[in-house]
């Protein structure tokens, strides 16, 4: 994990990856957790025999949950010590772009797009990408906001 000693030194990263997650398992438990926690029991997240089937393939992670390990895929990236707070502010965009097979690894590759000052702090737009161990296209990019403050 790199870690900057304050949002200057962060911010003068702008255009550059600033680094990669660790490969994080997407199993069954954690996406049926997932239907359970958001209400979205589709088939072909929750049920595998009917999903090899019908469709000759394991079941797969729903998008929202590939999104939704976003922070916890960043956190291992990166940090800001002189950090006191951080708002998620939003997304330019988000593209599911592959599916998540259940007991596929996926990890995050971040790069900082820009850094800029609003509201007191800096507002930080970040590409991430969840890459997909063994496959060329990713599961997700997304193009995410945040607030930071000192």
């Amino acid at each position: 994990m790199r870690v900057f000693e304050n949002i200057a030194e962060y911010a003068a990263e702008a255009g550059k990856e600033i680094g990669v997650s660790d490969w994080m398992t997407l199993d069954q438990d954690r996406i049926n957790m997932f239907a359970e926690a958001t209400g979205d029991h589709q088939w072909i997240h929750i049920d595998p025999e009917r999903t090899q089937k019908e469709l000759g393939m394991p079941t797969i992670a729903h998008g929202y949950l590939t999104l939704s390990i976003l922070p916890k895929l960043m956190s291992e990236i990166s940090g800001v010590k002189s950090v006191t707070r951080g708002i998620n502010y939003g997304s330019n965009s988000v593209r599911f772009t592959n599916m998540v097979p259940t007991g596929s690894r996926v990890r995050g590759r971040v790069t900082l797009k820009s850094a800029t000052p609003k509201s007191g702090g800096m507002q930080i737009v970040n590409e991430v990408t969840v890459e997909i161990e063994g496959q060329e296209r990713p599961a997700l990019v997304a193009e995410t906001i945040t607030l930071l403050f000192e």
